[in-house]
């Protein structure tokens, strides 16, 4: 797997690197929001916490969810 130019040192609101595509349905079942323990959801290259009360989005870089909240964009600061 070769990267692509723009893969690494995204800024903060942008997209992140690499092509995501489609998470593993399993995989998806297990990962939960570090924060408040919630099932997440794929959108695109991003996991979105489903609790409307912190729907922070997590994103997946080259293939791989980073699952970090001090990584994660907290739509209520933005």
């Amino acid at each position: 797997m070769s990267l692509g130019a723009g893969s690494r040192g995204e800024e903060a609101g942008a997209e992140p690197g690499g092509s995501a595509g489609l998470l593993d349905a399993g995989l998806l079942e297990i990962l939960a929001c570090p924060d408040c323990r919630s099932p997440v959801a794929q959108d695109g290259t991003w996991l979105v916490c489903q609790d409307q009360r912190c729907a922070k989005r997590y994103p997946i870089r080259e293939g791989i969810p980073v699952m970090l909240v001090e990584e994660a964009v907290d739509p209520r600061q933005a």
